[in-house]
């Protein structure tokens, strides 16, 4: 059964009430509940993170400044908004949503956090509206655990995972992998594992094209026994901050690609959302659902 991590906290609004860029996360759940691509049971809802697992990927002076409220103004800005308790309550939630996904995905081969995907967020610091990587976290709790030994983190997202790649720089066993716009944020890049940089107008073809070259090699190089995937649907030609040239179908071939490849080598995988930021919250939506149809279809 197909398991995807749901709490009412994912659409906690931000500060000053911008209530549109959380309101995707109410609304992704009830568009698979009402079309039949899920039900009920599907859903399940993750508890509070503990600080053993959020120390063993970020540094105990920024976790306690950030758990504190107590960041400077400076670090805020980076972050994006200003902190309030309940959304760094919302940011362990969700982190504890990608772990207990993890754990789905190994029983069941593909699982779902309906957020997730901050992977802005480095070891010592928050950016771009991610405060803790979730699925850093997750990667450290499974080796840790030892429920993984090689672990690969695709990630799609329209912008580079420049906290992932810090993170995990000196860990040869997660190899992380961003195919990102090369002319958008973060301006200053990490280095990842590998890092597709993509030209502004990128089409269909083109990203498919690179995405179909670049996973083989990665798989047979690293030989994971464990997948992350970061599916962003900020790559869409409508995203206002994109500046890509992805169609809804290009997009939804893109999560097929990276969703096969894991089935073809018999791989757990679990799938954080990330960014979408199209003006019409009908299309940020229908691009999320494609990424759950997909999975639902191969594993049916």
């Amino acid at each position: 059964m197909l398991k995807i991590a749901f709490h009412p906290l994912y659409a906690h609004p931000l500060p000053d009430g911008h209530r549109f860029p959380m309101l995707k996360y109410e609304l992704i759940p009830q568009q698979l509940l009402f079309e039949g691509t899920i039900k009920p049971e599907n859903l399940f809802s993750p508890g509070i993170l503990s600080e053993e697992n959020i120390l063993n990927t970020h540094d105990i002076n920024y976790w306690q400044h950030l758990k504190n409220i107590t960041l400077s103004s400076k670090e805020q800005r980076r972050i994006g908004f200003p902190l309030s308790a309940k959304l760094v309550e919302r940011e362990i939630t969700i982190a504890q949503g990608t772990i207990d996904g993890a754990h789905y995905a190994l029983q069941n081969g593909i699982a779902f956090n309906i957020a997730g995907g901050t992977h802005h967020a480095g070891s010592n610091w928050g950016e771009g509206f991610c405060m803790l990587n979730d699925q850093a976290i997750a990667a450290n709790y499974m080796l840790t655990n030892g429920l993984a030994k090689r672990i690969l983190i695709i990630d799609l997202d329209v912008h580079q995972g420049n906290g992932t790649a810090q993170i995990f720089k000196n860990e040869n066993r997660v190899f992380t992998f961003s195919m990102h716009g090369d002319k958008n944020f973060p301006f200053k890049k990490e280095t990842s594992n590998l890092d597709i940089a993509l030209e502004d107008g990128t089409s269909d073809e083109q990203f498919l094209n690179k995405l179909n070259d670049a996973l083989p090699l990665i798989f047979k190089k690293h030989q994971p026994d464990f997948v992350f995937y970061l599916a962003g649907v900020d790559v869409l030609a409508t995203d206002k901050l994109g500046k890509l040239a992805l169609t809804q179908n290009g997009c939804k071939q893109r999560d097929k690609l990276v969703l096969e490849a894991c089935i073809k080598h018999q791989l757990g995988v679990q799938v954080s959302m990330g960014g979408g930021y199209s003006p019409d919250i009908k299309v940020i939506v229908d691009a999320h659902c494609n990424t759950f149809r997909v999975a639902e279809n191969l594993l049916s």
